[in-house]
């Protein structure tokens, strides 16, 4: 096995030319280091050839090593057994051919046919032998051919097997690293999508927020005259409380009347701008129980006095015992609150007939339908596939933010937002809020 470093990694790679099989590292390193005649060989090519040769001389010296011992041992027994004795040289050869490969398998067994044709078969210290002998010994040499091909072809299918499991684990180590990267990547990608979703959602609550201190902006005058009106009241009521209470003797009556018309526009007052703050205020979105009527009555009592400034009807629609919605309060305003003033900026140039509808109902799917509809310059086919895209707008002084805000509002919410041409003038704006929303 051979180590690598690959990205900060160690990874064991299997050698290609095992060393200690002698014949096979002998064969493998000739065709690796072979080189054309008359070119120097490199000094590690060199060396490399050099532990080559080493190996297989001393893989034949213990070859030789082995059948002498055999021969010796089998000499030594000779008086012994009445039969030649020769199965030490099919385990010399076999030991031979299992530590060099096949040719240091054949050259024991051409050693051990030597040995026990001089030194074993009668008449020993010749190579002369009877006719019987003869058949015994060649049985011999086909034997220890058979033992040594069966050891030697043994031997490379194990190095063989050796060699499929190391490149196997190579190969799935890599592979494993390779995943582990990838899953690592993917992770981080993960995480930057998400980050870039929080960064999204952030960014659209901040053009939420812009887009309702703007159009606060625009309605300073409606502002203002929804504030005065329970003040002036105040007033009026509080002068005439003190002239109830001067009289000779005091009405108390009235004056106590004047007194609680006193508290319900004061607190009337604190209703009205307690509404203008939650609009213009920067807090996370609160979802809870909701009835669409009541949002809508609250933007139409805001609005009133807008819409008298323009000369503008709003004209309200609303379907008895509609079901509540879960959402947010101040999101869907802001929705409903766009719509009617677009519908408004619609309509500024026209000199009379300006009305704008506000209706609700539940369609057949269970949802609730909020229709806002305006008699102005209207909506064509190619207006009408472009205004609810960011920054696309048909104002002067427009942004272009508000209908795309409204969108992403009402796709929040698991609703849909869109618009249609009204006849024979005007637009239709209309958004559904599911009911389990």
């Amino acid at each position: 096995m051979i180590a690598e470093f690959k990205n900060g990694e160690v990874a064991l790679r299997p050698s290609t030319n095992p060393a200690w099989n002698g014949g096979a590292a002998a064969a493998s390193g000739a065709g690796a280091d072979s080189h054309l005649p008359g070119e120097p060989t490199s000094l590690p090519g060199r060396r490399r050839l050099a532990r080559k040769a080493k190996s297989a001389v001393k893989a034949y010296a213990i070859s030789a090593l082995l059948v002498a011992a055999a021969l010796i041992c089998t000499i030594l027994m000779r008086g012994i057994f009445p039969y030649p004795f020769l199965y030490l040289f099919f385990v010399a050869v076999m030991v031979s051919a299992w530590i060099g490969g096949a040719g240091t398998g054949f050259f024991a067994a051409f050693l051990s046919t030597l040995g026990v044709a001089y030194y074993v078969f009668p008449p020993f210290d010749t190579f002369w032998m009877s006719a019987a002998d003869t058949t015994s010994f060649a049985a011999f040499v086909v034997c220890v051919l058979v033992a040594s091909w069966v050891s030697s072809a043994k031997k490379e299918t194990e190095e063989a097997l050796t060699e499929a499991r190391d490149q196997l684990e190579y190969r799935v180590g890599a592979r494993t690293a390779e995943l582990r990267k990838s899953n690592e990547e993917l992770r981080r990608s993960i995480e930057d999508h998400r980050k870039a979703q929080q960064a999204l959602m952030k960014t659209q609550a901040e053009l939420a927020h812009l887009s309702r201190v703007f159009t606060m902006g625009e309605l300073t005058t409606s502002i203002a005259h929804e504030v005065n009106q329970p003040l002036t009241a105040v007033v009026t009521q509080g002068h005439a409380c003190v002239e109830w209470l001067s009289a000779d003797p005091p009405v108390l009556a009235e004056a106590r009347e004047s007194a609680k018309r006193i508290i319900q526009d004061g607190t009337r007052a604190g209703r009205i701008l307690g509404h203008i703050r939650s609009l213009v205020k920067k807090e996370a979105p609160a979802r809870e129980p909701l009835n669409m009527n009541d949002v809508v009555h609250e933007l139409a009592v805001f609005l009133r006095g807008e819409a008298q400034n323009q000369r503008t009807s709003l004209q309200l629609d609303l379907a008895d015992e509609l079901p509540r919605v879960r959402g947010d309060r101040v999101q869907l305003q802001q929705v409903v609150l766009n719509l009617i003033m677009n519908g408004m900026e619609a309509m500024r140039g026209m000199a009379t007939g300006k009305e704008i509808w506000i209706r609700t109902r539940r369609d057949e799917a269970g949802a609730i339908r909020i229709v806002v509809e305006d008699c102005g310059i209207g909506l064509s086919a190619e207006i009408a596939d472009k205004i609810f895209q960011p920054f696309f707008t048909t104002k002067e002084q427009g942004i272009g933010m508000g209908l795309s805000i409204s969108r992403t509002i009402v796709e929040s919410h698991a609703g849909h937002l869109w618009a249609t041409p009204s006849a024979p003038r005007g637009a239709i704006f209309q958004f559904t809020i599911p009911v389990e929303s």
